[in-house]
């Protein structure tokens, strides 16, 4: 026979787009539509309501940048349509390519009850199916005239990204506002033949079943009348049975559809936009639901959920009845889908704590996942925290964008930094916003690393970002896939389902030990240092916050802020979301997150100076509050007392210039360009600074990425650097201790100040830089005389190490990778740390000397500043104060003290005399990260610590009260059941710990 497979699939193309699909709606009458542009920011749903618009025609241009127009659409079913289905078809400008990144509405009746999302796929209003003819319909829409950021021609910088910016130019042309009759046979048709299309075409060109399909679709088109498609829609679908009901072979893969939309909590919209989005998405899903018996859609980040809540009550109360049927699934149990590299550890662990709570109160659900398909990689330390909450699976998808390495797993057990292993799933259809597509469906089954082990897959379905979630069109495929030969067989199921699935099918998955990394986005740990440097600060100040306020409650009745600490703290965790802490944002929502940080920390140091006030009490003592985890000079962990004599420092000229400072441990040689030419430990009798090489190096390298601006840093961006090593002075600081360097460079400015603390062994480096660079990136440089082949790197709940060499394709992608507050480099008996206040970014090389001592300069660099114009085209321009700290001779228990002393500097005040700790470890390796009252207003005080060195201890907690009991509980506070309580004496407990393991202590006051 000959071959005339293409003809006939290039005939199916052709009559689908030109006489089919527009079939599907084969007649309309025009709707009277008006506007009333709302002045400012968005208004409530009556006052949009009640607005008098003015009339506009189909064709003309509407929407300011991120202004709200509320269109009234009027009109008449025509009596000839009786008995028939029809929708409205509203169509605001809507470009089909860009669900999620354009305007959006939100349809209401007029006594303000909310009809569904309008969307670039999704733009139909059901009127009736069927009418009686005569109907009167009006309606209203809430649109937003979001402006299109990320366009055809991607990463271009705009001043659309900000209101302030983004001017008055109306963006978009009011397309279609119709009436229509909808065919629901024809519609039906298009279907079959897209799924069946979509199928062959993902089929072998060799194979049977696809020449079965091919013949199908041809006598299908056959009987296609073209002049009269709605008559002879039916009889086309008839040719299409027997291929549509062939039955999947029983080894096809499963996949769990799960519907889904991704809704970044700010991105390319601010955060106020995102609470419309969700509620736009919300509405459409819950009509779904009621329209597709099958259908089960999960949304997670409890923080979109309480935006319904609060602000669209109306449409709150349909998601409580969908929840309520088991259908609308809360997932992830986290407050937002954070960053998880960033993050503290105690702001990690709230991410779970106050989104299953969340979930808990409203609806009863106890999530046993956590979901987070878009995050830029995975902390080592996450499975303890996963577990810790009282949750075992996870869900990500974005390790499949690492431009590097292939993953080599879909399903495995993922083991954390102390041992904890959690049972994760990265969806082989590699997409968070999978449509059912024959090519998505396709790949996810090929992709599938783990066949002939395991046969389950997942697939969150839907469009996300404000595309609308499911649709319709969605679920008719799936329906059509759900047992169909040539094809992964597909179900509706909550993640819950599919976790149990997979689990019991592959009992012994294979294991992936330590950090998940995206090669990939590693610029995200630098761009918007003001945003970061917020986030940190707040973490610590919430530190300081608990610690004394339930230290104060306890010792003196202050009264603790419950409600303040939780509104608070919501705060922060929700811009820890991984497009606000990472600095992907627009302008608008960094210019927010800046004015919100401000606004915090005035918050809590009021909490903090008050209950140390009340601790204090009235006197004349000089007092010095240590809120580390770790005695310094003389003051107890998270207690006061009079401040200590530390000795002194000297500062002397250098012979070729510069300065020498010493402080009896260090002796620091800073030269005439500013630079440290030597550290040397003068007990270990050990020089840091490698020979010929010289430390307090800024150096500024060009920074423009082949795409993501903000996000990536790609790694030729090395291939060309300028050491920063002009001076426009160096001189003694103010204090006769320190020394001052001023350099300029660009059409920036730097000033350092190089300090030698009395009785510390480490070197401070204050630096402020006046940054105006575009396209640039600065690093500050520590090239350090040490032979390590691999570093630790603080993550959540301890560290993680990670190689030096780059012997392998893994190894040398993470040329960008995530600290928290130190970095620590050894040989065995003697280290390095560099501890930072606030910058996350850093990478560490080394390289054998050739000639002298042949010795390893290992050079550790932290990542200061970034110039991206995409999104935000004025990243990080401005006056930005930054500190480090050398620290020579350090352990890693150094290391760990001092990566806690300078993000939490002593606070001093005069009070009655000193303040006893509410807690205290007698070992350095148990770290306290938290201390307070329990979250339930019972009184019970709640300790938080772990294992901080990587090694086993034992140690003795001493409350600071009398106990009547203790119980070892989750983050959530709740007692576990199969954990024994650990010995007691009295108000002494001992404790013993496997290396980073992570505890929670609940303790009754008597």
């Amino acid at each position: 026979m000959h071959d005339d497979r293409t003809l006939i699939e290039a005939r199916l193309k052709r009559v689908l787009d030109e006489r089919i699909r527009p079939a599907v709606y084969p007649e309309s009458v025009p709707l009277e539509v008006a506007v009333w542009n709302a002045p400012g920011e968005p208004v409530p749903v009556e006052e949009g309501l009640a607005a008098e618009p003015e009339p506009i025609t189909v064709g003309s241009r509407w929407g300011a940048p991120w202004g709200t127009s509320w269109f009234r659409v009027t009109g008449t079913v025509p009596e000839a349509w009786a008995g028939r289905t029809v929708e409205a078809i509203l169509d605001l400008g809507f470009d089909e390519n860009m669900p999620g990144f354009q305007c959006e509405g939100l349809v209401y009746r007029p006594d303000g009850t909310p009809v569904k999302g309008l969307n670039p796929r999704n733009q139909w209003v059901r009127i009736g199916a069927p009418v009686a003819g005569g109907e009167e319909v009006r309606l209203h829409i809430e649109a937003a005239s979001n402006p299109v950021i990320l366009d055809y021609h991607p990463f271009l910088p705009t001043r659309l990204g900000d209101k302030e910016t983004a001017g008055s130019e109306p963006q978009y042309t009011l397309t279609r506002m119709d009436l229509a009759v909808f065919d629901e046979t024809v519609w039906q048709l298009v279907m079959d033949l897209e799924v069946l299309g979509e199928l062959m075409a993902e089929l072998p060109v060799d194979s049977a079943r696809r020449y079965d399909i091919l013949r199908a679709v041809d006598r299908a088109l056959d009987s296609v009348d073209l002049q009269d498609v709605n008559g002879t829609a039916g009889r086309a679908r008839e040719q299409l049975t027997e291929v549509l009901s062939s039955p999947a072979v029983p080894s096809a893969h499963r996949i769990s559809a799960v519907g889904h939309a991704h809704i970044d909590s700010a991105w390319l919209w601010p955060l106020r936009e995102t609470v419309r989005k969700v509620a736009r998405t919300t509405s459409n899903m819950t009509a779904l639901l009621e329209d597709e018996p099958e259908f089960v859609f999960a949304m997670s980040q409890a923080q979109q959920w309480a935006w319904v809540r609060d602000h669209r009550p109306e449409v709150w109360a349909r998601v409580k009845k969908a929840v309520a049927d088991g259908r609308f699934v809360p997932a992830g149990g986290m407050w937002v889908e954070s960053d998880t590299n960033m993050p503290g550890s105690e702001a990690m662990a709230r991410q779970f704590v106050h989104g299953k709570r969340f979930f808990l109160d409203e609806f009863g659900v106890d999530n046993e996942e956590a979901w987070l398909p878009d995050t830029f990689g995975f902390a080592a330390g996450l499975p303890q925290i996963i577990k810790a909450a009282g949750s075992k699976w996870l869900l990500t998808q974005k390790i499949s964008w690492s431009q590097t390495n292939k993953f080599p797993h879909h399903t495995f057990q993922w083991e954390g930094i102390d041992g904890t292993r959690i049972f994760t799933h990265f969806p082989p259809v590699d997409t968070y916003n999978c449509s059912m597509k024959g090519s998505e469906i396709a790949h996810a089954a090929k992709n599938f690393k783990d066949k002939g082990r395991a046969r389950h897959s997942l697939a969150p379905t839907g469009w996300g970002d404000g595309g609308g979630g499911t649709t319709r069109e969605m679920v008719a495929k799936a329906a059509r896939l759900r047992d169909l030969e040539g094809s992964a067989q597909v179900v509706w199921e909550t993640p819950r389902t599919f976790f149990e699935k997979a689990e019991a099918e592959y009992p012994e998955p294979p294991v992936w030990v330590g950090e998940l990394y995206l090669e990939l986005h590693r610029a995200t740990l630098t761009s918007q240092a003001k945003t970061k440097q917020g986030n940190r600060r707040s973490e610590h100040l919430l530190r300081e916050a608990e610690l004394w306020a339930a230290t104060a409650a306890v010792r003196a009745g202050f009264p603790y802020p419950y409600e303040e600490l939780d509104r608070i703290w919501k705060t922060v965790l929700l811009h820890q979301f991984h497009d606000i802490l990472p600095g992907s944002s627009i302008a608008w929502v960094h210019r927010e997150a800046r004015a919100t940080y401000e606004r915090i920390a005035g918050e809590l140091n009021a909490i903090i100076d008050g209950a140390q006030r009340a601790l204090a009490g009235e006197g004349t003592t000089e007092l010095v509050f240590n809120s580390a985890p770790h005695e310094r000079a003389g003051v107890v962990a998270g207690g006061a007392t009079a401040p200590a004599r530390t000795g002194a420092t000297a500062l002397a000229p250098r012979q070729d210039g510069g300065f020498v400072l010493d402080n009896g441990l260090l002796r620091i040689e800073i030269d005439a360009r500013g630079l440290v030419v030597s550290a040397y430990d003068i007990a270990a009798e050990r020089e840091t600074v490698a020979p010929g090489r010289a430390a307090n190096l800024l150096q500024l390298h060009p920074d423009f990425p082949n795409m993501w601006d903000a996000w990536d840093v790609d790694e030729f961006y090395r291939n060309t650097v300028t050491d920063l090593t002009g001076t426009e002075s160096v001189t003694a600081g103010e204090d006769g201790a320190s020394v001052q360097v001023v350099r300029a460079f660009g059409d920036s400015r730097v000033t350092q100040v190089l300090s030698l603390p009395p009785g510390e062994q480490r070197l401070v480096v204050d630096t402020e830089v006046d940054w105006h660079e575009t396209e640039k990136f600065l690093k500050l440089a520590f090239p350090l005389d040490l032979h390590a082949e691999r570093y630790a790197s603080e993550t959540q709940y301890g560290h993680a190490y990670r190689p030096t060499h780059t012997n392998t394709s893994w190894e040398a992608a993470k040329f960008e990778a995530c600290n928290h507050r130190f970095l620590h480099l050894e040989e065995p008996g003697w280290g390095v740390a560099v501890v930072n206040d606030s910058t996350y970014g850093h990478d560490v090389t080394r390289t054998v000397r050739t000639g002298g001592d042949g010795g390893t300069t290992t050079t550790v660099r932290v990542s200061l500043l970034r110039a991206p114009r995409f999104p935000d085209p004025e990243t990080d321009q401005g006056v930005h104060r930054f500190r480090h700290a050398l620290v020579p001779g350090a352990s890693i228990g150094d290391a760990v003290r001092e990566g806690w002393r300078i993000n939490l500097p002593e606070r001093r005040l005069t009070g009655a005399g000193e303040v006893a700790p509410l807690v205290t470890a007698d070992n350095d390796a148990v770290v306290i990260t938290a201390v307070k009252l329990a979250d339930d207003g019972s009184g019970d005080v709640v300790v938080r610590f772990h294992e901080a060195h990587g090694s086993r201890v034992r140690a003795t907690l001493t409350a600071g009260f009398e106990v009547a009991g203790l119980a070892v509980t989750d983050l959530l506070e709740r007692p576990l059941a199969d954990t024994a309580a650990p010995e007691r004496d009295g108000d002494r407990i001992t404790v013993r710990l496997r290396p980073f393991e992570l505890v929670t202590l609940r303790l009754r006051r008597a």
